[in-house]
């Protein structure tokens, strides 16, 4: 055999071992790098947890607060009464943003005086907007620890914030701001979808 043919079959033998090494290779970082990534995937867990929630309202009663959980925190939902809505104006001259100016409160269709899509349901995340504690609901008119003006709203226990049945909060408390109003949208009139908008701006 000359030198020119062992040359040449070394080329062809090297060739092949480089390709063959190249495939292996491809196979070991695919076999690698796909655990890899569908582990950056959210589990089913992490995406119920962010999942919109569902609620049938129909049974609610006037002035009665049902409360769900969405992405761990609690939403409630008010069914108010035609006394808590006449009441709502009154509050204004008593509260930091009667108008509800700060836009992160709330989505723009939530940006009007009841706060709500239907003025009748308010849809609110209960956490104070102080320090995240979670306020209780008090509706009752004129109870002797809140003081004759109080229409109805939440107290916070933690630190003293108030906020009316509109979840906006009073002036002269550590909240800074109202309550916030998440997304959600009416699938129907008995079923509210919160955690969506339902496309409407």
């Amino acid at each position: 055999m000359s030198d020119s043919d062992s040359n040449t079959v070394d080329v062809k033998r090297r060739r092949m071992l480089i390709a063959g090494t190249a495939v292996v290779g491809a196979v070991g970082t695919i076999g690698f790098a796909a655990p890899l990534a569908i582990s950056w995937l959210p589990s089913a867990r992490a995406k119920a947890a962010g999942a919109p929630v569902e609620v049938n309202i129909s049974k609610i009663e006037p002035g009665q607060l049902v409360r769900v959980i969405w992405r761990g925190k609690p939403i409630w939902l008010v069914s108010r009464t035609d006394e808590m809505i006449t009441n709502l104006p009154s509050n204004d001259a008593n509260l930091r943003d009667p108008t509800s100016s700060v836009e992160t409160q709330q989505p723009a269709y939530a940006k009007n005086p009841s706060r709500a899509r239907k003025t009748e349901m308010l849809v609110l995340i209960g956490i104070c907007t102080h320090l995240g504690c979670s306020p209780t609901y008090r509706p009752e008119l004129a109870p002797a620890d809140l003081g004759a003006d109080w229409k109805g709203g939440w107290y916070c226990p933690c630190h003293g914030s108030r906020f009316d049945l509109a979840g906006r909060v009073f002036k002269n408390v550590p909240a800074p701001t109202n309550l916030v109003v998440p997304p959600h949208f009416y699938k129907s009139d008995d079923v509210i979808l919160i955690g969506e908008d339902g496309g409407a701006t």
